[in-house]
């Protein structure tokens, strides 16, 4: 063997040997020396004259960490901008910072965020939601589908919610209907995935539009990895979850499922008229003639009733066909509660407390707010009206199929609803 050969061999072995050392020591190493889920050394500043001020570098200053570059650079899997594009993205039929849906509901802008005097500390209520949820992952007599399975048993496709900010270490698992739009502009200003016109990062989260908000080149998720780490994705996906602050946002499930249905079938949208309205009239209306376009069928007053909606969901053709449409999959299949382990547990119903909680808790509060909610949301009162045309044996079933997200995360069994 020549010089040549033997000092290549030895370069490609020692190369090797480096890459598996890395892995072991970063997969072992404490939470002691790099704690993100309480402190991030470098922030977000509002831009002012036109310049951005950093905090001084630390140990903590940059979460996309040595290992993420090693790999990228040695092993060539970096995701570039244009890899993140070149998936044609889905994005809202709705388009627009000033939207219909927007335009409809409006932006509340005098919501106080400020905690009541008197109000449960927030802490011991994050402790209780965290408790609660992982007393019924462990309890072997409460069981769903996919509740026992590990997590690398979880195929990429069903972990595309999980959007990764690596300059914060913050994950967060959107979960659509439950002010998931605004925690997506959130989470594109903490990471600077995307430029305003004058190119520079984003720094007001409300001047996203929303169809970049929705547009999935904005965000990294745990399902791009396989791009970024191909083999090692699995691993870097771990590595991320325990080191990283991990928090969700969750919503009564009825309540939900109602608000989808007002937001996808009352409002004209072209996409799920053609996607899941026609098959809904088209089973449950017994209509012979479904119009083929929702302005004809908008025109005409032709719409699913919150009833047929209620079949088609407990339709068994209907995952037969594909999986539940994002905005009524239950949420354990979005975000797998039992198999990650989340530090921050949010609801809609608190929203005005629990989002500047999270924001303190990332040090972040001082940077921005976040944005107003919408007036007029679909409120839980409503419950009673909406679901008091539907017989109660379908009510039973629409329990039972979403009784997971009802017991993990601590909403009552709506016993007015299902008894007669």
């Amino acid at each position: 063997m020549t010089k040549s050969r033997l000092f290549c061999l030895v370069v490609v072995l020692g190369s090797v040997f480096m890459i598996l050392f890395i892995i072991v020591y970063w997969d072992n190493v404490g939470t002691a020396n790099f704690n993100l889920h309480t402190s991030f050394s470098k922030s977000l500043s509002p831009h002012s004259g036109g310049e951005q001020t950093t905090t001084s570098p630390t140990i903590e200053n940059d979460h996309a960490s040595d290992i993420d570059r090693f790999l990228d650079s040695f092993l060539n899997f970096a995701t570039t901008n244009n890899e993140l594009q070149s998936t044609k993205p889905v994005k809202e039929p709705i388009k627009g910072p000033n939207s219909l849906e927007e335009n409809v509901r409006g932006y509340d802008w005098s919501s106080k965020t400020k905690l009541e005097e008197g109000a449960l500390d927030q802490e011991l209520i994050q402790q209780g939601r965290k408790l609660t949820l992982q007393r019924f992952c462990e309890n072997s007599s409460f069981d769903y589908p996919t509740k026992n399975r590990a997590f690398d048993d979880i195929p990429n496709k069903e972990l595309d919610h999980l959007i990764v900010d690596d300059r914060h270490g913050v994950i967060y698992c959107y979960v659509p209907k439950v002010a998931c739009t605004n925690w997506k502009r959130v989470m594109i200003v903490l990471s600077e995935s995307l430029l305003d016109k004058k190119g520079v990062p984003y720094q007001d989260p409300l001047l996203i539009p929303r169809e970049d908000v929705h547009n999935s080149s904005s965000h990294l998720t745990f399902n791009k990895f396989w791009r970024r780490y191909g083999k090692f994705s699995r691993h870097m996906m771990k590595i991320k979850l325990k080191k990283y602050t991990k928090f969700i946002f969750v919503r009564d499930p009825f309540v939900r499922l109602i608000s989808a249905f007002r937001s996808k079938f009352e409002l004209e949208n072209e996409d799920f008229y053609r996607s899941f309205a026609i098959p809904i009239l088209t089973r449950f209306s017994n209509r012979t003639n479904v119009p083929t376009s929702a302005g004809k069928a908008f025109s005409l007053g032709t719409k699913p009733s919150f009833s047929q909606f209620i079949q088609y969901l407990l339709d068994a053709r209907t995952e037969e066909q594909q999986p539940f449409n994002e905005h009524w999959r239950q949420i354990y299949r979005l975000c797998h509660p039992c198999q990650i382990d989340y530090d921050f547990i949010g609801k809609l119903e608190t929203l005005d407390e629990d989002a500047p909680q999270l924001l303190r808790q990332l040090n972040m509060d001082s940077l921005f707010q976040f944005p107003p909610s919408y007036r007029n949301r679909t409120a839980s009162s409503w419950e009673d009206d909406w679901f008091s045309k539907i017989p109660l044996e379908w009510r039973q079933k629409l329990y039972k199929l979403y009784e997971p997200d009802f017991v993990l995360f601590g909403y009552p069994k709506p016993e007015n609803l299902l008894h007669v």
